[in-house]
């Protein structure tokens, strides 16, 4: 069990407690989670949540491998979708998507094709030379949500495709870097921001991330723009970063028809990684392990 007596993560030799504690004078772990509940309605997990919710996003992560290896010119996204749900089957796992919100989602996991932000829905598309497409999986394990995505290039892609899905990769991947207790939920947007810019790319604003694990969506949200949530990191919080990175303009325009499907409102390429994050006493944890292959 994570104690505020435990020696402090900066390295200052000093207690928890005395140094980087989110509250002065606070008490138990149990005392932290009841003032995270009652302050800012983030569940703060123990031991035996933690251990859940990691295998859990073990699972989801290897499907999303599994689904992301199979994605080929010729192949159609529904095919995927099937593909996943086979998985989801043999890991005795529940696909958290399916029939999830209003409307009911009807697939098993999302696939955004090229201008589509997120939230795309299976269908008879067929991936052609050229495509990307991100590949969203999130799955109920024992009870526990997992939940991460990656992106997919099919072929040879253009310049623009490539720079945006190495823009919303590294915003990824250099957010998690600052990531420990006493950071600031609001320094991941600033970092995921400050990438993006690098790269001539913009930060869709529409969609956040979210706390995870117990359920599917849980506080603290995760703006990956600029923001004002200046809420401390803690041991025990788990959640995820997933920047939607845009190759022209920020907006997306959401289908009128499903409901779901959003697309950049200039046509333009967008592009997501996603990974569920454990705080950890010293640091950070990634609990989803994919590793890229595109």
């Amino acid at each position: 069990m994570i104690h505020r007596n435990a020696f402090c993560w900066c390295g200052s030799g000093k207690k928890w407690k005395n140094c980087h504690f989110p509250d002065e004078g606070a008490g138990s772990f149990e005392t932290l989670r009841k003032r995270y509940l009652d302050r800012y309605h983030i569940i703060v997990k123990d031991e035996q949540e933690i251990a859940k919710i990691r295998r859990a996003s073990q699972v989801t992560s290897e499907i999303l491998m599994e689904v992301a290896r199979a994605a080929k010119a010729g192949v159609t996204t529904k095919e995927l979708d099937i593909l996943a749900a086979k998985l989801c089957d043999k890991a005795n796992a529940t696909p958290a998507a399916l029939h999830y919100g209003e409307p009911p989602f009807p697939g098993n996991i999302c696939i955004s094709l090229n201008e589509v932000v997120c939230h795309g829905i299976p269908d008879e598309t067929v991936l052609k030379e050229g495509d990307i497409l991100n590949i969203d999986v999130a799955c109920i394990v024992g009870g526990y949500y997992g939940d991460c995505s990656m992106m997919v290039a099919i072929g040879e892609i253009d310049e623009e495709k490539r720079r945006v899905m190495d823009a919303a990769y590294d915003g990824l991947m250099e957010s998690i870097k600052i990531l420990k207790p006493g950071a600031l939920v609001s320094d991941i947007g600033k970092r995921i921001t400050e990438v993006a810019k690098e790269r001539d790319c913009s930060v869709v604003d529409q969609f956040v991330a979210h706390g995870v694990g117990r359920h599917f969506h849980e506080n603290p949200q995760i703006p990956h723009s600029l923001n004002r949530f200046d809420i401390p990191l803690v041991p025990g919080m788990t959640f995820t970063i997933e920047p939607m990175i845009n190759g022209g303009t920020k907006e997306a325009i959401i289908s009128k028809s499903d409901g779901w499907t959003a697309r950049t409102k200039d046509g333009r390429p967008s592009a997501q990684w996603e990974h569920t994050l454990l705080i950890t006493p010293s640091g950070h944890e990634i609990l989803t392990p994919w590793k890229r292959i595109s």
